[in-house]
């Protein structure tokens, strides 16, 4: 049986935990965003959503706006029943945590909820995005 250790980025891209709302406003600009993870030495302290800004001050701590709840999954979660539970929530992203809370990676849905994304996949787009800067 597939789990959340099979297919989820083991690099994503994490922010410290004092980034302010205004900065994370930032950060969202960027379409292919769709959570912010905030770290404190290592262990997750928020996930944050682009709907958890709405109405916060630019200069209130975005890790009070953000949570952990519905926004983790273990390594060892049944892959299937993860990716079943992210398509019903229309919820693309999923920290992954060890039980000490401490983040091993990021489970990204694809937009048509029938997968994930892989190193690959980013490594891409992001090769596409940086040409694109380019040219």
């Amino acid at each position: 049986m597939p789990t959340v250790a099979d297919a989820h980025l083991r690099t994503p891209k994490v922010h410290g935990p004092d980034v302010s709302v205004g900065a994370a406003r930032v950060f969202f600009l960027d379409g292919h965003v769709h959570a912010l993870l905030l770290v404190d030495r290592g262990v997750l302290v928020a996930v944050v959503e682009r709907a958890d800004l709405e109405g916060s001050p630019d200069s209130v701590r975005a890790r009070t706006v953000g949570t952990l709840a519905g926004r983790v999954a273990a390594p060892g979660d049944d892959l299937e029943e993860t990716r079943q539970a992210m398509a019903a929530r229309a919820q693309r992203r999923l920290a992954v945590v060890d039980a000490d809370g401490l983040l091993l990676g990021l489970l990204c849905l694809k937009r048509h909820g029938r997968g994930f994304c892989s190193a690959a996949d980013v490594a891409a787009r992001d090769a596409d995005r940086a040409a694109s800067r380019v040219g």
